[in-house]
């Protein structure tokens, strides 16, 4: 697992050796840097209401940035999110809504007018624990580093512009780290129990697609998908998100965004008449709120 881990770094490093080592005329230019810090709120607040309801507060913080080099006929397109939220109810506390924290790395060097060769690698992971709640019962699910993803590999990418790529890695190798003990200790999200990382070897996809519906409002789609060769390759894990910007002003947007996975490693715990087990589900998230949006 180290040594996976050191090749990795490796490779990382050896990346940015590259660019670094040319900067010959005027590297600012090479360098395209922009980013998003958006600060999302929605409240609820309900006295003497007839129908009912729960007093709410929620807070999301969302870091994106990207990095991106040109030269010649190579491209590094470099990306970064962070994201957390809470949620507080008057009834039942404070509880996290979001919590992410994702890179994206893709070299490219051009083999055709939209096509280019690539290399890939990505990293999944969060920052803090994540419970499943039942009634005033909390099971833990996951932490910081439980699970990790990190994946990695060679492959060819169709790219029209930097709202609309595929990539494709067939020969992509894919590492899930479970760094929590106890999560560890009961085969969480496939490991072997007692074991902290797993090896998958297969193909991935990664697209990303946005788009200006009307003036000032637009919509992102990004799906990720992954077949291990080794096991149940037509078992294919699924990650996709869709987001709509909609801008008031130039500091203010609406943001609204839905996340669906499937994972057949991932059980999710539930209670069938009293008996409590674990299943694979759907997972949904669902994010809405106004916000203030800095971007530069």
């Amino acid at each position: 697992m180290k040594k996976l881990i050191l090749l990795f770094t490796l490779l990382s490093g050896g990346i940015t050796g590259y660019a670094q080592d040319t900067k010959v005329v005027d590297t600012a230019k090479r360098w395209t840097i922009h980013g998003e810090n958006t600060i999302l709120l929605s409240q609820s607040s309900f006295s003497n209401w007839s129908a009912g309801g729960v007093n709410s507060f929620n807070g999301n913080l969302v870091l994106n940035y990207d990095f991106d080099y040109k030269h010649d006929k190579w491209s590094w397109d470099n990306k970064v999110i962070v994201g957390y939220g809470l949620s507080r109810q008057s009834d039942i506390g404070v509880r996290k809504n979001d919590d992410r924290l994702i890179l994206n790395s893709l070299l490219g060097y051009k083999a055709a007018q939209y096509w280019l060769y690539t290399f890939y690698a990505n990293f999944q992971s969060q920052f803090a624990k994540g419970y499943s709640y039942n009634g005033t019962q909390s099971t833990l699910i996951s932490n910081a580093f439980a699970p990790a993803y990190v994946t990695l590999g060679p492959g060819f990418a169709y790219k029209k512009s930097d709202n609309f790529r595929i990539n494709i890695s067939p020969l992509a190798s894919r590492i899930i780290l479970v760094e929590d003990n106890y999560l560890s200790s009961i085969g969480a999200f496939g490991v072997t129990p007692g074991k902290k990382s797993l090896y998958q070897f297969g193909a991935s996809l990664d697209a990303y697609y946005k788009v200006t519906l009307v003036q000032n409002v637009d919509f992102e789609n990004i799906l990720k998908l992954y077949s291990d060769y080794l096991n149940k390759p037509g078992n294919i894990y699924t990650d996709y998100t869709a987001n709509l910007f909609m801008k008031v002003n130039k500091f203010i947007t609406v943001n609204a965004g839905v996340q669906l996975i499937y994972d057949d490693k991932t059980k999710i715990p539930y209670i069938n008449n009293g008996v409590p087990g674990f299943h694979t589900a759907l997972q949904v998230k669902q994010i809405l709120g106004a916000g203030f949006t800095y971007k530069f």
